[in-house]
């Protein structure tokens, strides 16, 4: 089939490849503009861009789709890019930009899109974190049919994946890319075959994933030591979970949930390889932490080079 792509990070890569080796036309590539990145803050492409220039795929990489936005002369060549490469369908994962009305009416088949939740639970920018952020038991992807709200289309195929004690927000994401990936292969088969059932949206569980802010890294000790450990793990890699000891700002990327008492933000333990800080139920163990301009280290190993004092 002659498909247009839209996507940006890894997650969307894994998914183009797939629809590149299942022998589909890509006629077009959408993708956000090189970004700043690394210490350097040379512009990077997207991983969506570099499968695609690897491929010789055609490529635009518009700031915005709205015609009559601020980017309206990128939208304007981006919308003559895809009429041009008239695809039959266009497939969408974690893009980055909001499709308008006019990029939705133009595939005959219509847009699809790669969503990383269970639909309706956790529509949205961020559905990977905010599921283990809430502590939900499993998750998955829905393959929907866009149409102009945000995540609300038909779905059209889901598959669930448990969510485990120890996922963090990078593991999740490598298993929940993967599912895509084969999803829409096998929902584009369908779709070819005329085999491809829609099913609308419950109106009952819906919830909203809203987008991860930097703003929200630094730990509050006055929340329960499940959902701080949680949100270790939700915010690994971005933007990390972060607090102060030894008069040092940390990351903390692993603990674990554990017996304690004491005023939120008090030093239990702080010996034999042990760093335990209460919260307002229960305490936290930290596990793992990374000092400024350092890399990640055990508990054991800061207590070692940064004594603390209980209290």
């Amino acid at each position: 089939m002659r498909i247009a792509y839209a996507g940006t990070p890894e997650f969307a890569r894994l998914a183009l490849q797939a629809l590149i080796e299942a022998g589909h036309e890509i006629a077009l590539v959408l993708t956000q503009p090189d970004r700043p990145a690394g210490r350097g803050l040379k512009l990077q492409p997207s991983a969506v861009k570099q499968c695609a220039l690897a491929h010789g795929l055609a490529l635009a990489q518009p700031r915005g789709l709205r015609l009559d936005g601020r980017w309206a002369d990128d939208a304007a060549a981006a919308q003559v890019a895809l009429q041009q490469a008239a695809p039959e369908l266009m497939v969408v994962a974690a893009y980055g930009l909001i499709l308008p009305p006019w990029v939705l009416a133009l595939p005959p088949r219509g847009c699809l899109n790669i969503h990383g939740s269970l639909l309706p639970r956790w529509r949205g920018a961020a559905p990977i974190q905010r599921a283990i952020e809430a502590g939900d038991l499993e998750t998955g992807i829905t393959l929907m049919q866009m149409d102009a709200g945000l995540d609300t289309g038909d779905m059209l195929l889901v598959e669930a994946t448990p969510i485990a004690d120890d996922d963090d927000a990078s593991t999740l994401h490598d298993r929940l890319a993967a599912i895509g990936a084969r999803l829409v292969v096998d929902g584009v088969a369908r779709l070819q075959a005329g085999t491809l059932d829609a099913t609308p949206q419950p109106a009952e569980g819906v919830t909203y994933a809203r987008k991860i802010e930097k703003s929200e890294a630094a730990i509050d000790w006055r929340q329960g030591a499940a959902e701080i450990e949680r949100r270790l793990r939700a915010f690994d890699p971005f933007p990390g979970a972060t607090a102060e000891l030894a008069g040092q700002p940390v990351k903390l990327w692993r603990g674990r949930a554990v017996h304690g008492q004491g005023e939120p933000g008090r030093m239990l333990a702080a010996a034999d390889g042990r760093l335990v800080v209460a919260c307002c139920e229960g305490a936290l163990e930290v596990l793992q932490l990374q000092l400024a301009g350092g890399r990640r280290i055990t508990a054991r190993d800061f207590l070692q080079r940064h004594p603390l004092a209980l209290g």
